[in-house]
């Protein structure tokens, strides 16, 4: 396979930048978030974060190696590739923090949930890539998308991982609502979600429930259910200004805050580096968003734009809902801040997702 000098010439620095910039970030905060002061190291996760940061690589470069029509013909076996390994987790995974989440490889424990997400992208984008009709799609148009999408959401919701499984299907509702879904149909999806909250509520464990509850009244259990949501304020708020300095953060040093190195990383950011970094931080997100949404504007066909738009409503919905449910605006539901946040498997399928955007960006100066 031979490639196009002239993509090599349209290498979207930006983007490589930005994603290698957020990993940075999160190897430094992991580091910190894991110092021991008195023995003076920080263990072994940060290193394996930087492995994960080559995987990752291997994965942003896969993406880029053939042309982006390409996923068209993958879209189908990614799905079933997922579906499986969904299905093998519940006979087969590896439990941890109360739920069976990760397929034990040896040298890697995979999360099947988290490609999952990715093949959501191009399975819409496969779905939607012919011009919508021009009054755009009724409900029941799409009952063939939400067959398909909806055995990923319930087996990642059975793990139990509700993080997740909220992440696949808020990320499907904004590919359908792209693919040019009628507004009075998005109403009358919105009025049967709300419709079916109390069915929902009673297939949420225990302490999922506990969380929801907590985050209407986090004083209800100060030492349980609420302590996450209470300790991560906390540390928000004693970063003031401009933090408490690298390494310095009390409520991480004292281990008040747990989670420290994965969901709960931006509250050790928060109170080593304050008011300032955290605006620093959520500016770059918000340059890597608005300078995605540019490329579906500039996209040379629907299929890219698609795309593009996919796996920015993957990285908008993480930020989003890693940042509100940290400061106590949303349940605890354990979302990683993307490519800040300790993981291989999330890592690596967002460095793939930045993969398939430049492939759009790329490509599309190619005729």
């Amino acid at each position: 396979m031979q490639i196009d000098r002239r993509l090599i010439s349209h290498f979207d620095w930006t983007l490589f930048l930005l994603a290698v910039a957020f990993v940075l970030i999160g190897v430094t905060t992991i580091y910190s978030a894991n110092y021991d002061v008195i023995q003076r190291h920080a263990g072994a996760l940060p290193g394996r974060q930087l492995m994960w940061l080559g995987l990752g690589l291997i994965a942003l470069f896969a993406a880029l190696a053939f042309d982006y029509h390409y996923f068209d013909r993958i879209a189908y076996p990614l799905y079933g590739a997922m579906f499986l390994l969904l299905v093998l987790v519940l006979f087969l995974g590896h439990s941890g923090g109360g739920s069976q989440r990760w397929i034990n490889l040896g040298f890697f424990r995979l999360q099947p949930s988290e490609p999952a997400k990715i093949a959501i992208v191009l399975l819409m984008a496969k779905y939607f890539q012919d011009d919508e009709p021009p009054r755009g799609y009724y409900l029941r148009d799409l009952w063939a998308p939400f067959a398909l999408a909806a055995p990923l959401v319930l087996l990642t919701l059975v793990q139990p991982d509700l993080g997740t499984a909220i992440i696949l299907g808020i990320v499907f509702i904004s590919m359908i609502l792209m693919g040019g879904l009628r507004t009075r149909s998005f109403l009358y999806l919105v009025g049967a979600g709300l419709a079916s909250l109390p069915v929902a509520w009673h297939f949420l464990k225990p302490y999922q429930r506990n969380r929801i509850l907590t985050f209407l009244d986090p004083d209800r259990d100060p030492l349980g259910a609420g302590y996450h949501v209470i300790q991560s304020q906390i540390a928000i708020g004693s970063g003031r200004f401009f933090g408490k300095g690298y390494l310095h953060g009390t409520q991480n040093r004292l281990d008040f805050l747990p989670a420290q190195h994965t969901d709960f990383i931006f509250a050790v950011f928060s109170e080593e580096w304050g008011f300032v970094g955290c605006l620093i931080l959520l500016l770059l997100y918000f340059a890597l968003l608005v300078y995605c949404l540019g490329l579906v504007q500039r996209a040379k066909d629907r299929f890219g734009a698609l795309l593009v738009f996919g796996m920015t409503a993957i990285f908008f919905w993480h930020v989003t809902i890693n940042v509100a449910m940290v400061a106590g605006l949303m349940p605890v539901v354990g979302v990683p801040l993307p490519m800040v946040s300790y993981g291989g498997s999330a890592l690596a399928s967002m460095m793939f997702a930045i993969g398939v955007i430049m492939n759009v960006s790329m490509r599309r100066f190619i005729f």
